[in-house]
């Protein structure tokens, strides 16, 4: 028999509610067993009995949770919740919720989250602006253990600045190992000099490595519609591109893509870029190539320290650069000229003169070597050594591989 003093607050019971005061009630009068009570309700003996003797001291309101109805601790203040939403659709429109969540943190102190953000987004009808595609089964190639084994390279053209500037080509490399981005610059398009910025800041940063992945592009090998020169057509053999002839100069191997599929890192890295970097940008207001670089410089630490995974053994198959060699001659497009009788060389439009020395005083008829700096400067070489240089007049220059008469 109830005992215990009614209670006269009204309560909203849910089914299981109504349940448990169904058994509470037949507990109470005898018709059932702690042990059958425990069994219908799910829960031990002695919680069964604690539930009895409130259920005898309070009556039917012993069966609704005393939290029910009351504001979590936890739970976000109307304010906090408001800034959310304003930040969402305002400074950080467009961003992902993943990428939004790390800007509270960052940027305005708020320890929320992901999935709190989520709840608040979707229940004011802020959808995510990322989309993910359905996966595909397909069987993927192991990492390979060591940071340095391996380096995919590629490069994305999209529109970056989303109008507010031009199109542009982010061109980079990913560690196949770590995941890490050693080296990433924004160009106007897909060409050589951009890859050799990249390729010289990772082997001034991190060492020389072992192999590069890369597309069929003619800027790592000619391609088979390419016209053979005459010095081909006699070795039997197509030359290097200006990318491959450095590559052999650094023993760094090449190895060609079948398909986007088979450099599957550095594409998923572009579909990174394409989200989170695209929005660094809009934040920061870039406009322009120098603009986008000085955002990017910012940012790939950060991805770097947020994406980056350590690798399968802690040996790096980076190579320490030599000392004898010199950085600048190799990241240079280089040309074969001979000197003419009046001790000069012409590459394009301009004439370098050789000043005499103590070598030789006429280098007349003598097969030189033209070396065109990534800063545009002209070194001119014999045997090796520098015989004439001419500075750069133009340090923003964008320098293409050239055939030029010899």
């Amino acid at each position: 028999m109830l005992t215990g003093v009614a209670t006269t607050k009204k309560l909203a019971k849910s089914q299981m509610d109504k349940k448990r005061e169904f058994v509470l009630r037949e507990m109470d009068a005898q018709r059932m067993t702690a042990v059958e009570a425990s069994r219908s309700l799910g829960l031990s003996e002695r919680q069964v009995r604690r539930l009895l003797a409130a259920y005898r001291q309070e009556g039917a309101a012993a069966v609704v949770h005393g939290n029910r109805g009351r504001t979590p601790t936890n739970a976000l203040t109307p304010d906090v919740r408001q800034t959310i939403l304003d930040l969402a659709q305002t400074t950080y429109v467009g961003f992902n919720q993943t990428h939004f969540t790390e800007k509270l943190h960052t940027n305005h102190r708020l320890s929320v989250s992901r999935a709190t953000v989520q709840r608040v987004l979707d229940g004011a009808g802020v959808a995510s602006p990322r989309h993910h595609r359905r996966p595909q089964h397909r069987s993927r190639r192991e990492r390979r253990p060591c940071p340095g084994m391996l380096l995919q390279v590629d490069g994305s053209h999209h529109d970056w600045l989303e109008g507010r500037g031009p199109y542009l080509t982010l061109l980079a490399g990913i560690d196949d190992a770590t995941g890490e981005v050693p080296a990433a610059t924004f160009r106007d398009e897909e060409d050589a000099h951009g890859y050799m910025l990249v390729l010289r800041s990772i082997v001034q940063s991190h060492g020389i490595p072992l192999a590069i992945y890369s597309d069929r592009h003619s800027i790592f090998v000619h391609t088979e519609s390419a016209d053979e020169t005459i010095e081909e057509q006699l070795a039997g053999q197509r030359s290097s591109t200006q990318v491959g002839r450095i590559l052999e100069e650094l023993g760094i191997q090449l190895i060609l893509a079948l398909s986007p599929q088979a450099k599957g890192r550095v594409e998923r890295l572009w579909g990174t870029f394409q989200d989170r970097l695209v929005s660094e940008l809009r934040l920061a207001k870039a406009s322009t190539r120098e603009e986008a670089n000085a955002v990017l410089a910012t940012v790939l630490p950060q991805h770097n320290e947020r994406f980056a995974r350590p690798p399968k053994e802690i040996t790096s198959c980076y190579r320490a650069v030599p000392a004898s060699l010199n950085l600048a001659t190799v990241f240079s497009f280089q040309y074969e000229r001979t000197v003419a009788n009046d001790n000069t060389v012409r590459f394009g439009s301009d004439v370098i003169q050789i000043p005499a020395n103590r070598e030789r005083s006429s280098y007349a008829r003598v097969r030189s070597r033209i070396c065109v700096g990534l800063d545009g400067s002209i070194t001119v070489l014999w045997q090796g050594r520098r015989i004439a240089h001419q500075p750069s007049s133009d340090p923003n220059i964008v320098l293409r591989a050239q055939k030029l008469r010899r």
